[in-house]
């Protein structure tokens, strides 16, 4: 296959798996405000499976050093299809949004009437 498909393919998947997690991250929000705390400890358990990927490539996905086999371009979105400033503040935003969802569904649960 032509090395420009396999990027294109690459970088569709590599979206996909983006958009999978950013979502696991609104869910537990979601979850916690509706008392469903065993789906928010799911979301969260499936999130830090994608925490520890990034922390055993030193903070880098592992599908960029596939890309870079198809491209001299190094740019925040080359490897995937999302606007550039996002591409680059990845972490910044849904690393806290992470966080503070599980602070909150921590503080519901320990709020919640027994």
């Amino acid at each position: 296959m032509p090395p420009r498909f396999l990027l294109w393919a690459l970088k569709l998947v590599h979206t996909i798996i983006w958009v999978f997690f950013v979502a696991m991250i609104a869910a537990i929000w979601v979850f916690a405000a509706q008392g469903d705390f065993a789906g928010a400890a799911l979301a969260i358990a499936m999130v830090l499976v994608e925490v520890a990927i990034l922390g055993l490539n030193h903070g880098h996905c592992p599908l960029g050093k596939v890309a870079q086999r198809y491209t001299a371009d190094r740019a925040a979105n080359f490897d995937i299809c999302l606007p550039a400033w996002l591409a680059a503040r990845t972490k910044p935003i849904f690393g806290p949004l992470f966080v503070g969802g599980i602070l909150f569904a921590v503080m519901r649960w320990a709020t919640m009437p027994r």
